[in-house]
């Protein structure tokens, strides 16, 4: 008898151990998610960190941040013309490389996986270039930017994907439409 209470001990206190550690885990709020991004502030793709302020929500204020490149058009290739003896500039275009950051806010219900972001800040290019090929647009390092994202993020974890409307602030100021696509993990 004494064998048979000793092991029914055993089995409820493990069971109970085994209950609280689930529910532990079902606590734990998925609020971080790293995701390629094609299109957006990160120029042509970029690659990205998206968390939450608040460590108990997926939802309210958070942050981005990545590592993105792009193409962008200059005018640095001297040209001596032999006929008239003039001077020119050669546009070229090259690769550029980009660190958007951003604040952003993620609106929807706690347990949906689908909810959606409004954001925006700025990417830091690493050249002065004009990207949007628009006479009007003035070489410069800084762009800003916009998000209006629609996301699916999983509540616990896995396979993410944003896509949404994402307009970028030009060098001079003027406004250009872009959209965007991203791909990634949510833990």
């Amino acid at each position: 008898m004494k064998k048979i209470f000793s092991l029914f001990v055993i089995v409820a206190v493990l069971s109970l151990t085994l209950n609280q550690s689930l529910l532990a885990q079902e606590e734990t709020v998925i609020n971080k998610l790293y995701y390629t991004e094609f299109g957006g502030p990160g120029l042509i793709m970029s690659a990205n960190f998206d968390g939450r302020f608040k460590s108990n929500t997926q939802l309210g204020f958070g942050y981005r941040l990545g590592v993105g490149f792009g193409v962008g058009k200059f005018n640095d290739n001297r040209v001596d013309d032999p006929i008239s003896g003039g001077v020119y500039y050669e546009e070229v275009r090259r690769s550029i490389y980009a660190i958007p950051m951003g604040l952003n806010y993620v609106f929807g219900k706690p347990s949906a996986n689908s909810t959606f972001e409004v954001g925006g800040g700025i990417s830091l290019l690493s050249r002065k270039a004009s990207l949007y090929y628009w006479d009007l647009e003035k070489p410069g390092h800084i762009i800003g930017f916009f998000t209006f994202m629609y996301r699916i993020v999983p509540v616990n974890g896995g396979f993410s994907a944003r896509i949404g409307f994402t307009p970028i602030i030009g060098t001079s100021g003027d406004m250009f439409p872009m959209g965007a696509v991203s791909f990634g993990y949510a833990f």
